[in-house]
């Protein structure tokens, strides 16, 4: 019961929508608790020979107190090795129990590392839409309570509740023949009851479990939510609004946790209860026995250590079996990740992408990401090998969305995407991917170096390689006047550095991945006049040696466009070159007279 105390902190979670069921979750991990079968077989071994040993204990103690008791004249003979084989059992007790933990481990440390891994690896094939609507913590808790749910089971299950139960009957069978069946009748009475008595009460505890649990959940997420936008709080001075906020969420989880510790304290009392029953009636009987002549001494104290033996454990059965049913949850929860089939995945007769000169193909491709609210309308341009085509448009007008699908992060509603002549749907998504490289709207760096971030593009890259990417994206001046240089770390998010400088450090990252086909997507949007005019001659020199699709907002980046797309509505309105559209007099003309004024007016 004290033990329940201490880890009632750990609630119990709710099962996810997508969660395994028992029985698939041991099918599930059977192969890999297979995988080590000698360890289990002598894990399971010294489980047997330290139960024996257990059970052993009590009668040498009582053979030993027996023996002093006869011989009680003679102060002087005491019987070694019965106090010798005493130490012995115990001592064998614990030694198997930690050889027994140290076998296991290793499967267990196994089983949980491969599956968190499969589950890691799974999580990255799914779509872009799944991580979107996802909740990053609810996920990366599931992660990380299913492998620790895993140990929990296999070392609970497995070595505490089933040798627990084989105690219990062994001990029965001890009493009936040590003592009487009446002994053996109030014994199994007593643990049926304790059973009983604690599957019941846990099951109402969970509604507060529950509570408890959501509460803390969102006091966490809203903790973590508020930390992330740390910023968005200083620009509105709302640290105080943010305070009240989160108080109110600790004063419903104070409140779950109240109701929590209450139910405990009914459990545990209940327990205590029954246990105390048990020993009085069965202490009551052997004392009239050691009474009447027909226990010995050691008889009864053989009893008594029996009975602490086999309560002891029983005391921990309610945090057990709730933290058990826990771990169940956790696991399924974390192999259910296992059952959602990613929306975006080859076809089984998908082939490699075979790249000719990179011409891409947008054929009257139409896209919506919910039902009812369509974002490309029949939508159809083209650009050629080694073209740099630019799509413009006003905000909403599905200008970004053509880079998502470029890289089939989604499926179209209808239509096709070629790349030299080749259907994207068509082709794997491994070949299809490696043949872009993006220089995306929004740069998010890892918590890593400069150098770092450029080499993720191409992990096997030379020094060379990066050191010509730093340049050609001009790094070059602004990595020289670092301390540490391009290994100065750039912060969680890419915090650290202006929005200029993530946008160059992934402008080199694009040029270092070497894809033939490029991809800008409002790439300069973050730089001053001065850096932009040095990213676009980047640009530029990258541009011709590859195919180039360049989404912009900023008229001027584009003039010199081989073709400029004007999108409105997710439709193609307009087509030509920067001089032909102004001389058509359109929405382009519109657009760029205004952003002439802009310009002037600031």
């Amino acid at each position: 019961m004290r033990g329940m105390r201490s880890a009632a902190k750990q609630t119990e979670p709710s099962k996810r929508s997508y969660a395994m069921s028992l029985r698939q979750s041991v099918l599930t991990l059977w192969p890999y608790l297979m995988a080590f079968k000698g360890r289990v077989l002598l894990a399971l071994l010294c489980l047997v020979a330290a139960k024996v040993a257990t059970l052993l204990m009590p009668w040498a103690l009582k053979e030993i107190v027996d023996a002093v008791d006869g011989q009680r004249q003679q102060l002087l003979m005491i019987p070694v090795g019965l106090v010798v084989l005493y130490g012995l059992l115990r001592f064998a007790m614990v030694f198997l129990g930690e050889v027994r933990d140290a076998l296991f481990g290793r499967v267990t440390e196994h089983a949980m590392r491969q599956l968190g891994l499969k589950v890691f690896e799974h999580l990255h094939s799914l779509e872009l839409s799944f991580h979107l609507d996802r909740q990053t913590g609810g996920i990366s808790r599931d992660i990380e309570r299913g492998t620790n749910g895993l140990s929990f089971l296999m070392r609970f299950l497995m070595f505490n509740i089933v040798p627990t139960l084989l105690e219990i009957l062994a001990v029965a069978v001890i009493f009936s023949l040590l003592f009487s069946p009446v002994y053996a009748l109030i014994m199994l009475l007593a643990v049926g009851l304790y059973i009983f008595f604690t599957v019941f009460i846990t099951e109402w505890r969970n509604a507060f479990i529950r509570a408890a649990n959501q509460a803390d959940n969102t006091t966490n997420s809203r903790a973590v939510d508020s930390l992330l936008n740390y910023e968005t709080v200083k620009y509105f001075n709302n640290e105080q609004h943010e305070a009240r906020i989160y108080d109110g969420f600790l004063a419903t989880w104070e409140q779950a946790r109240l109701k929590n510790r209450l139910s405990l304290l009914v459990l545990n009392s209940g327990q205590a209860l029954l246990i105390a029953l048990a020993m009085t009636a069965l202490m009551w009987l052997a004392v009239t026995e050691v009474v009447a002549g027909t226990l010995s001494i050691g008889g009864l104290v053989m009893l008594n250590a029996y009975l602490l033996q086999l309560f002891m454990p029983l005391n921990f059965l309610g945090f057990v079996y709730r933290e058990i049913r826990r771990a169940v949850t956790d696991l399924e929860n974390m192999l259910g990740l296992l059952t959602r089939k990613p929306s975006i995945a080859d076809k089984a007769d998908a082939a490699e992408l075979t790249i000719a000169g990179g011409a891409i193909c947008f054929q009257r491709v139409s896209f919506a990401y919910q039902q009812g609210r369509p974002v490309l309308n029949d939508l159809s341009f083209e650009v050629s090998a080694g073209q740099k085509v630019a799509i413009v448009g006003a905000s909403g007008a599905g200008k970004s969305s053509i880079a998502r699908l470029l890289y089939r992060f989604y499926e179209l509603n209808a239509g096709q995407i070629l790349i030299d002549g080749q259907d994207i749907s068509q082709l794997t998504l491994s070949s299809l991917r490696r043949a872009i490289a993006i220089v995306p709207q929004d740069t998010v760096l890892f918590n890593s170096s400069i150098r770092d971030n450029i080499l993720y593009a191409k992990p096997a890259a030379s020094a060379a390689e990066v050191d010509k990417a730093i340049d050609m994206a001009h790094l070059r001046d602004f990595v020289s006047r670092l301390p540490e240089g391009d290994q100065t770390l750039v912060g969680e998010r890419g915090l650290k550095v202006s929005g200029g400088e993530k946008q160059r450090i992934a402008i080199a990252r694009a040029i270092l991945k070497g894809a033939p086909i490029l991809v800008f997507d409002e790439a300069t949007s973050s730089l001053d006049s001065l850096a932009e005019q040095a990213i676009l001659k980047a640009m530029r020199d990258v541009a011709s040696q590859h195919t180039s699709l360049v989404i912009a907002h900023r008229l001027s980046t584009i003039t010199d466009a081989d073709r400029i797309v004007v999108l409105q509505h997710g439709r193609v309105i307009e087509q030509g070159t920067h001089q032909q559209l102004l001389a058509q007099q359109g929405e382009y003309a519109r657009m760029w007279q205004q952003q002439a004024q802009q310009k002037e007016s600031s």
